[in-house]
């Protein structure tokens, strides 16, 4: 998998997933607050007119800084968290616009790892010219505080759970798999759990603006990151800019629904593969039907539940890592040619392959370790809304409408969906509609078969937004900005450059 396919299959809402899913100077240059300080509260003040000490990341054309928040943002002398920040100084030519601020989703992705392995890199060079591209890693993750909950030995352990429990046996492996996920984080993470809710990260969106000198906010945000987005235009409308929401997630709706319609948006993109293997001689799921390839990729997750199949490195692939491999190949079409490879080494007894892509999705290093992805990624979740279950018997009650969304993966994603059950902190937030009102034009991107991040749940964010503009992308894979399209590219590209959003409802493909 290239690296500009991996970041963008990395800009991904995990929360269904629980068990799945120029050079720089030398020395330092100063920063200072320019952009709407006044408007801060007296006790936010500090923060709002702090300094940005840049100094070399160690990484060629990129700056570095760290940031203070407020830790509890109801106390702002309770302490402070550390941000990291990073910067890549807009190239030209062209008159500079201002920053460009990146978020690739999760929660839990590092925005840094996006904006200096992909976006000051990828992104069109008409924009990278003449913005500044800028990245925070959010609190509690990466770079910033991170949230930590397991070693690497017991990662692999919980990701191995067993997640279609068949008896009460197994029901109750996977409640205490949960359990020991959500005590280590709070032995491990439990003075900075409290406080990585998306509206924290969203205010700590807002000092960095202030930081930087921009009046207003010009964000690209993907998946989770359009939530992060949209949540800055609800808290300040005034100061929102040049928005655009990529993949966008739908925050009316409670994570029972949510959960149920992301189950719904992997199958559209299951069946958009199958539909495309099908037409080959060597489709390892067959070459009659998608109807037959389900069902063939289901008793494959049979077959490994009963009997594990070595994996290499002294590992074996069972049902749950196949499942996940599987899934982390549905957000990019690009992705498709491996997983034929995967399948056919799984049923021939080698599961090195579908491995390799559920490795890639929990962000496993080969050394056995692991990112924080998927310890920030509950963290955040769990926080922001109440959990989708609260028992086992619920999710019992519920998985007739998950198999019937997805026949393919709905059982396993209903499991899942109980994750937050357990969780040592108390949510925060609640599901709401956000209109933003008083905010400049906000551009929501959609793509017809996103298995993340529904089509609906674009068209429904921006019928809530006051200045929300619909942008249609009718294709496979997840998110649309900068992955081929000419027609999204430059729609979004004209809006960051010049403030000329697309006409509502404009559709590309």
């Amino acid at each position: 998998m290239d690296t500009r396919r991996l970041l963008r299959t990395f800009a991904t809402v995990l929360g269904t997933t629980g068990l799945l899913i120029s050079g720089c100077s030398k020395g330092s240059s100063t920063t200072s607050a320019s952009g709407s300080t006044s408007a801060a509260p007296a006790a936010l003040r500090p923060y709002y007119t702090q300094h940005l000490n840049w100094r070399d990341c160690g990484v060629s054309g990129f700056q570095c800084a760290t940031m203070k928040a407020p830790r509890d943002y109801r106390k702002p002398d309770g302490g402070d968290v550390k941000l990291a920040v990073s910067r890549k100084k807009a190239t030209g030519p062209g008159k500079r616009i201002g920053s460009l601020l990146v978020n690739p989703g999760g929660p839990g992705g590092s925005a840094i790892g996006y904006l200096q392995n992909y976006a000051a890199l990828g992104y069109p060079a008409p924009v990278r010219a003449r913005y500044d591209m800028v990245a925070i890693d959010p609190r509690g993750v990466a770079r910033s505080e991170p949230v930590e909950c397991l070693t690497g030995p017991q990662m692999d352990a919980y990701t191995q759970v067993d997640q279609t429990p068949d008896d009460s046996t197994e029901v109750s492996e996977l409640g205490t798999a949960f359990e020991k996920f959500a005590d280590g984080c709070e032995q491990r993470s439990g003075t900075i759990l409290p406080h990585v809710s998306t509206v924290e990260g969203a205010r700590d969106m807002d000092i960095l603006r202030a930081l930087l000198g921009d009046e207003k906010l010009t964000y690209v945000g993907a998946s989770y990151g359009t939530f992060l987005g949209a949540t800055y235009a609800e808290l300040f409308p005034g100061r929102t800019g040049r928005l655009v929401l990529d993949g966008a997630m739908d925050p009316s709706l409670p994570s029972l629904e949510m959960n149920r319609d992301q189950t719904a948006g992997f199958e559209t993109a299951f069946q958009a593969f199958a539909a495309d293997c099908v037409k080959k001689s060597d489709c390892p799921l067959g070459t009659t039907s998608t109807a037959d390839a389900a069902t063939r990729l289901k008793q494959l997750f049979t077959d490994l539940d009963a009997r594990p199949i070595p994996a290499g490195d002294s590992r074996k692939l069972g049902e749950s890592l196949a499942t996940t491999g599987v899934i982390a190949a549905m957000y990019d079409e690009g992705t498709w040619p491996q997983l034929r490879s995967a399948l056919a080494g799984a049923r021939a007894g080698d599961g090195a392959g579908l491995l390799a892509l559920s490795d890639s999705y929990y962000e496993r290093k080969p050394n056995g370790t692991y990112a924080n992805l998927m310890f920030a990624n509950a963290a955040v979740n769990c926080l922001d809304a109440p959990p989708a279950f609260t028992g086992p018997d619920a999710v019992e009650q519920a998985i007739p409408g998950f198999e019937k969304a997805s026949p393919v993966f709905g059982r396993a994603f209903a499991w899942a969906a109980l994750n937050c059950a357990h969780w040592p902190v108390a949510p925060t937030g609640t599901a709401h509609r956000i209109t933003a009102k008083g905010a400049s034009p906000i551009v929501v991107v959609g793509t017809t078969r996103d298995p993340a991040t529904p089509y609906k749940w674009a068209q429904s964010l921006a019928a809530q937004l006051s200045s929300g503009r619909l942008l249609t992308y009718e294709g496979d894979g997840h998110t649309a900005y900068g992955r081929g399209s000419h027609c999204i590219d430059t729609a979004i590209n004209t809006y960051l450059l010049d403030g000329t959003p697309p006409a509502d409802g404009t559709k590309c493909s």
